[in-house]
């Protein structure tokens, strides 16, 4: 019997060794494929111009410098445009983050006149839009094209987000709330002092889907800032950049004639944009990790209720 048992025992232990070393081996290979990409773009940046833009750095970085991100501390229209889209992405977020507690705190009071038709209505937004085009004719109905608010204003009310922080609030004790109340707080008091602190996982979450979002956003600045470049974001300089190295690159293999300065600036676009793309990553891989934990809490709790 012990011999039987020692048998199943050596199994098992095979067993558990021959899956844990197939699992490690699948998700180092699936890290790494995720990992390249990052790598590759940044070796192209930081080796030389000409080899990058004749397609032979893949590997490992050749004649390294770092010349191309000290230029861009040179160029105003990327300054300029580094700080809309921080701006952008802070204020943005800002206000998303207590528009959505806010809201989502509301719906949750039964006292509230209409509240489930107000909640449905916010809801049904998620399933049903007017398209692009009323979209765009509201918003320079209301004077935001070639205005800074029209990046905030628009984004301030989120279906998905209200839906989050108002499961979150649902599970948390009806006692904390009533208790204040008896002692004579408000709605405002009971908010701001008791579950907003309470909400700091579920808000966490929702920081991190605003300010990606607000980040990587370019259409509506295509779409909104046609006439003022100096609200153009930095993901829009990006696009600007990659569409004329596309574009001159076409001509060359089409066997246009160009002149050398047009073909200079087809390799300074493919470097500046290769340059640009990386600094753009740079600040989500810098928040996202610290944000990790709240993001993984935060989104579970407020997924516990339909």
């Amino acid at each position: 019997m012990k011999e039987r048992k020692d048998s199943l025992y050596l199994k098992r232990t095979i067993s558990d060794l021959a899956f844990t070393t197939i699992n490690g081996l699948f998700f180092t290979v699936f890290t790494l494929l995720c990992i390249f990409p990052i790598y590759y773009l940044f070796i192209n940046t930081i080796s030389e111009n000409r080899l990058v833009t004749a397609g032979k750095i893949n590997l490992y970085p050749i004649g390294i410098h770092f010349q191309n991100y000290t230029a861009l501390l040179n160029a105003n229209e990327l300054i300029n445009s580094a700080y809309i889209s921080v701006l952008r992405t802070v204020l943005g977020t800002v206000f998303m983050v207590l528009t959505s507690a806010l809201v989502g705190y509301l719906v949750t009071q039964n006292k509230l006149l209409g509240r489930k038709v107000i909640y449905r209505a916010i809801v049904i937004t998620m399933y049903f839009n007017a398209g692009l085009i009323p979209w765009f004719l509201n918003i320079n109905m209301l004077g935001l094209t070639n205005n800074f608010w029209g990046y905030i204003i628009p984004a301030l009310v989120q279906p998905f987000n209200i839906i989050l922080v108002k499961t979150y609030i649902e599970s948390l004790p009806k006692e904390l709330e009533e208790s204040a109340f008896i002692d004579g707080a408000g709605y405002l008091v009971v908010f701001g002092r008791i579950i907003l602190p309470l909400c700091k996982p579920i808000l966490a979450t929702i920081a991190v889907f605003g300010a990606v979002g607000h980040w990587n956003s370019f259409i509506d600045s295509i779409i909104l800032m046609g006439g003022e470049p100096k609200l153009y974001t930095l993901q829009h300089r990006l696009y600007i950049y990659l569409n004329t190295a596309s574009n001159i690159g076409k001509i060359i293999q089409g066997g246009g004639q160009l002149s050398e300065a047009d073909i200079a600036s087809a390799l300074s676009n493919r470097v500046i944009s290769l340059t640009v793309a990386m600094v753009t990553m740079i600040p989500i891989l810098m928040v996202y990790p610290f944000m990790q934990r709240f993001f993984q809490k935060g989104l579970m709790l407020g997924a516990v209720k339909g």
